[in-house]
């Protein structure tokens, strides 16, 4: 189908008109409905008749959540260009990956990052825009602003399929092995914007002030179109702080906010939280890793019944299933089963648990999680072959393991590369970090398999401590085995002062087991 978007844009903009639309916390801007609709024009008709970006074409941004707000989701959708989202914190070597594989034509980048990504971006041959006034040491490098001079705030005019355009690229996690560049069409997050509405907790029509802690080229992204589709206003800030978190939910009254499960742990920790009043946040979503159960009960203490869980990913941009906040009380007979779930399937999901034989496996047993809505991306970017194998009739293959119980709730169990098989029987990493987590002088955790020429793999965790705790690894061991199988057990344990995270905050798997198992070869 074709869409205009610059029309959907106008329509919002009579219909919100002078409501706050887009808050830029740090830069102090503010953007009412209309103001977004008009700039938003400016910058695609700034990019098709100054910097000659048309279709076929690719531009990059590197940037922090403020200057990325107004090159987001309604700038790439009114364009013809395609927009490309990666993470100010990725490294140079990652980044320099990344543009190759795209090839964009011009980036858009933070001042700040000029002095270490300049020779890079010319290197490839890229048109350079800086969002502030660049240093003079770089005089070839164009000014946003200045750019945008004189530039008509008219709809540009630009209709693309909805369906078949590749108009955004955004780079896995990359948690579990190389990211990969994810394709997708206007449709994919108009539907994650239906999706959302399709939940328990729908986002309230011109109430919502919702505070993107997290990047907003990632899991954040997946709340940013529900709260301006109903007239909420979207809050953005740059640094990762707690203080500036809850200096602006005190000053902006922000009602809600998304952020990963480490990121919360780190709201129970931190002294700066308590200085504040929190009082105005009515909604935290969570999700991206699994949560630990006893952590929920403090943060629920704490903050109160706020608290919804979405499992979603990359390849699918908008939620999956929902643990709402009804759901996050004991159920009608006490039971707390289902507060170790990831909810239940969001109305409008195909999700089927499929076993190794690609069938569909019975309620309450375990196999591999594949979905299937208009929010599946379009696949991966010149990667046929992982497109081929990773996507089936509509269908991604989510490489998560998990089951689906008789109440309809979905326990996403591990990733499938990252269960260990200990002497025949599956351990499931996910499952004994929340057990270690329960002890109350572990802050966070990430449990591995080591290989072993008997047993297959033997159970490794890496744990943090909280503050000068004197815990030794026997104490844990017996701690968990009262409430883990033998086998899941781990067999060795390495206290750490962190744990490598991706740039949003979820656990690097990948690297901890490297280096885990690089140690124990030298040993």
């Amino acid at each position: 189908m074709h869409i205009d978007f610059s029309i959907v844009s106008e329509n919002l903009a009579r219909v919100y008109g002078d409501a706050e639309c887009v808050v830029n916390i740090e830069r102090d801007r503010r953007y009412s409905y209309r103001e977004f609709h008009h700039l938003t024009n400016r910058i695609v008709n700034m990019m098709r008749d100054r910097l000659d970006l048309r279709r076929g074409d690719t531009w990059v941004t590197i940037l922090n959540n403020d200057n990325l707000s107004l090159l987001g989701f309604f700038t790439a959708y009114k364009g013809e260009a395609c927009a490309c989202y990666t993470n100010t914190t990725d490294s140079l070597a990652v980044q320099e990956n990344q543009i190759g594989l795209v090839k964009p034509k011009t980036v858009f980048i933070e001042a700040e990052l000029l002095p270490t990504h300049y020779e890079l971006l010319k290197i490839h041959g890229l048109t350079i825009v800086s969002m502030d006034p660049p240093p003079p040491e770089f005089p070839d490098v164009l000014y946003f602003w200045d750019l945008l001079e004189g530039v008509s705030d008219r709809n540009p005019g630009v209709v693309n399929d909805d369906r078949l355009d590749c108009m955004i690229l955004r780079f896995t996690g990359g948690t579990t092995g190389a990211p990969k560049a994810v394709m997708y069409s206007t449709d994919n997050f108009m539907a994650n914007r239906d999706l959302h509405f399709a939940m328990a907790d729908p986002v309230a029509v011109r109430q919502e002030r919702l505070l993107h802690f997290g990047m907003i080229s990632h899991a954040s992204g997946m709340v940013f179109f529900p709260v301006l589709f109903k007239g909420g206003c979207t809050l953005t800030m740059n640094d990762r702080s707690m203080l500036t978190f809850c200096s602006a939910v005190e000053r902006e009254r922000v009602t809600a906010s998304l952020m990963v499960p480490s990121m919360l742990y780190r709201m129970l920790d931190d002294p700066e939280v308590a200085k504040h009043d929190l009082s105005s946040l009515q909604t935290m979503y969570y999700g991206a890793s699994p949560m630990s159960p006893t952590r929920l009960k403090q943060l629920q203490q704490r903050f109160g019944n706020i608290f919804i869980q979405l499992y979603g990913s990359s390849e699918h941009a908008g939620a999956v299933s929902v643990l709402s906040k009804a759901e996050h009380m004991p159920d009608a007979s006490g039971s707390e089963t289902h507060l170790s779930s990831a909810g239940r399937v969001v109305p409008g999901i195909e999700l089927m648990i499929v076993g190794e034989d690609g069938q569909p496996v019975a309620t309450g047993e375990d196999g591999e999680i594949w979905m299937r809505s208009r929010a599946i991306c379009m696949g991966y970017l010149n990667n046929p072959e992982k497109t081929a194998e990773e996507f089936c009739d509509g269908f991604w293959k989510s490489g998560d393991m998990g089951r689906l119980d008789e109440d309809g709730y979905l326990y996403v169990l591990d990733r499938l590369k990252d269960t260990i098989v200990h002497k025949r029987c599956n351990v499931y990493p996910n499952q004994v970090e929340s057990a270690l987590m329960a002890h109350e002088t572990v802050v966070m955790a990430a449990v591995v398999g080591i290989p072993d020429p008997e047993c297959g793999e033997w159970v490794h965790a890496e744990v943090v401590l909280r503050g000068d705790a004197g815990t030794v690894a026997e104490e844990l061991r017996k701690f968990l085995e009262e409430r883990l199988p033998s086998h899941s057990v781990p067999r060795t344990i390495n206290f750490v002062s962190a744990l490598p995270l991706s740039p949003v905050g979820k656990v690097l798997r990948r690297t901890v087991r490297e280096n885990s198992r690089q140690q124990f070869e030298r040993t």
